[in-house]
């Protein structure tokens, strides 16, 4: 959780009231966040540095105040002091309001194509007759800092810049330049230096060198001009000197440049919000239009005015909500009220019903789905008045059924005499596709959407989750299939003595649209035969074994009282698996479902995991089990 440090005095003066400490500290806590910690700058230093380090530093009261993360408008004490003002019920939420420029039309940025290369978005908007003090001031910097380092990811996904409007003049244009072709003086220099000598100048600069990375191998760097050419900003590193905020600051523009466009609307807004209350209009905020290039690849052609300021509907049960925050006597009156105290104004669908519409303010973009207001509704109700009670139902604890025949299951492999694994869910793309001689499909969508939707169908060329920003090739992907990881087990354990006999109980997690998150898992079991020979006739036993213990029987089964007593009955069809030797695999097929696979696995994809010996292998789905044993029950 971020911790927002403020001044006692600041903080009681916007609040308009004085607070003991543990009274302050009870405030905290029936709104949701914790009071850390009171110390000061001095005690701060002596604890950090010594008592040297302290002589001299203030000893004014500081609050060190535990906020949740995704709250970005309490990261501030001008946003920590409304939302209480408005929790006690001493305020009401503002009204944001676009206010245009009287008599001609708003200011634009005017995005080049060449920007998609690098950060292709950016987003602004102008604050006018800001009236700062040295207060405000240093918290319109921290709320900058605390913006950087939680929501914007260290810059890498947005970067923040605050200019003096009056010393520059729009319309303003945002391109990728050569670093050579670039020229300014940066924020605080005096030195006019080109990209590659900013990046000399900053790079042993103790809070700026972090950055350097983000653009450093780039052939074009980001860049804001003015009209007259003169440099903004060059994000996501550092501001132009030339319009630098000062206390005399009195029109203020707030560019936000991006790889992530929603990200740096909701940024865009935080700053907005939080600072529109010292414009001489309060909370008026003036717009600007960004123009990106008709060849621009991700927004080309299109003009759009920042910033968004309007409020956002969601629809939420009250039935939901009473279940959720364990209250079912609230009506839909004392839920509106209650909301009003989170500054999410509400009212009743139609006007009447079981439905309200919450106003979401850009101040709240942490609201996502209906349970995220019944979490408001809880804190706004308070934690300490919702009723403990013993519920009504009886009922024991157990595991999932799934769970527990999986269980069941392993002990079924280990009693054959295989090891069990544990492998990674993510996985490289290489590993998922290219080195199993996988072409996943183009799309989930085909023909046996609803056998995969329950889990029955086995596919094995069903495209991956991929991860958005991996930390590494190695965890590119969301694995689709157990067998990768087997193989990579055994290639870590080669070294051992031969017969290896390895299997896995586990989740692959596959692509599929009809479902709320667009994926599903899927549980599978998979396992592996490894020795001097392939052992085909050794993984075939075993598969039989599981199957005859799941309550299926192969067709070819000489005994027909073991065939009667089964559930149902499964063959063994061709297959055309890359992954297996032709003519030494088949498909796992009951009532025309392929259930899984079962092969000697191909040389040519023992060869990229650095083994040298045959292989046999299946898998399966488990799912379909269940289902087909829990109807015979």
């Amino acid at each position: 959780m971020p911790t927002v440090n403020v001044l006692k005095d600041v903080l009681f003066k916007h609040l308009g009231k004085s607070y003991t400490d543990a009274e302050f500290d009870e405030l905290c806590f029936e709104f949701g966040i914790e009071l850390d910690e009171i110390t000061s700058a001095a005690e701060m230093a002596k604890r950090e540095r010594g008592e040297e380090a302290a002589a001299g530093l203030a000893t004014d009261v500081i609050y060190k105040i535990d906020v949740p993360a995704n709250r970005y408008d309490l990261l501030c004490v001008e946003g920590l002091a409304r939302a209480l003002r408005i929790f006690l019920g001493i305020e009401q939420p503002p009204v944001f309001t676009l206010t245009p420029p009287e008599g001609s039309d708003a200011l634009s940025m005017h995005v080049e194509a060449s920007t998609a290369a690098i950060r292709p978005y950016v987003v602004c908007a102008i604050l006018r007759g800001v009236t700062f003090d040295k207060q405000r001031y240093e918290s319109f910097i921290e709320l900058q800092d605390k913006l950087h380092q939680n929501i914007c990811r260290k810059r890498t996904l947005v970067a923040i810049g605050t200019h003096d409007l009056d010393t520059i003049k729009g319309p303003f244009k945002y391109r990728a330049l050569d670093p050579k072709d670039i020229k300014f003086v940066p924020l605080n220099q005096t030195q006019e230096v080109d990209g590659h000598g900013m990046m000399k100048l900053y790079e042993t600069h103790q809070q700026l060198k972090a950055f350097l990375p983000i653009i450093r191998d780039s052939p074009v760097y980001p860049v804001i001009h003015d009209a007259e050419d003169r440099v903004l900003s060059l994000p996501p590193i550092i501001n132009g000197d030339h319009s630098k905020i000062t206390l005399e600051t009195k029109n203020v523009l707030i560019e936000c440049t991006a790889t992530d466009l929603t990200k740096a609307e909701i940024v865009l807004n935080t700053v907005v919000a939080m600072f529109a209350g010292y414009c001489s209009t309060p909370f008026h905020v003036e717009p600007v239009k960004v123009v990106y290039a008709k060849d621009h690849p991700k927004k080309g052609g299109q003009t759009i005015q920042y910033p968004e300021v309007a409020s956002r509907q969601m629809e939420a049960d009250l039935k939901n909500i009473r279940t959720t925050v364990g209250v079912p006597t609230l009506t839909g009156d004392d839920i509106i009220r209650l909301m009003a105290k989170m500054s999410v104004g509400c009212h009743k669908k139609g006007g009447e019903g079981e439905v309200v519409v919450a106003e979401i303010p850009i101040t709240r973009s942490d609201i996502l789905h209906e349970c995220d207001i019944a979490e408001d509704v809880a804190i706004a109700y308070g934690y300490n008045n919702i009723k403990a009670e013993v519920p009504p139902t009886l009922s024991w604890p157990a595991e999932q059924p799934i769970n527990h025949l999986c269980d069941l299951l392993r002990g079924e492999f280990a009693q054959a005499g295989f090891s069990e694994c544990l492998t990674w869910g993510l996985c490289s793309n290489k590993e998922n596709f290219e080195n199993m001689k996988r072409e996943p499909h183009a799309s989930a969508s085909n023909e046996t959407q609803k056998n995969h939707r329950l889990g029955f169908q086995y596919d094995e060329l069903l495209p991956a989750v991929r991860i958005s920003n991996p930390k590494t090739k190695e965890f590119e992907v969301v694995r689709t299939s157990l067998l990768p990881g087997l193989l990579k087990t055994l290639s870590a354990n080669k070294s051992q003595a031969l017969p290896i006999q390895l299997f896995e109980v586990s989740d692959v997690v596959v692509l599929d649209p009809s479902t709320e998150t667009g994926a599903r898992n899927v549980r599978r079991a998979a396992a592996l035969y490894a020795n001097l020979s392939s052992g085909f006739e050794v993984i075939h036993g075993m598969l039989d074994l599981a199957l005859m213990k799941l309550g299926l029987a192969a067709e070819y089964t000489e005994d027909q009282q073991v065939v009667k007593r089964a559930l149902k009955t499964y063959k063994l069809v061709p297959s055309k698996d890359p992954s297996f030797f032709p003519g030494r695999q088949a498909h796992i097929v009951c009532e025309g479902i392929t259930l899984g696979v079962v092969g000697v696995v191909h040389p040519s994809v023992l060869e990229p995991f650095e083994i040298t010996t045959p292989v046999s292998m299946l898998e399966f789905n488990v799912e379909p089990f269940l289902h087909w044993l829990s109807k015979a029950n």
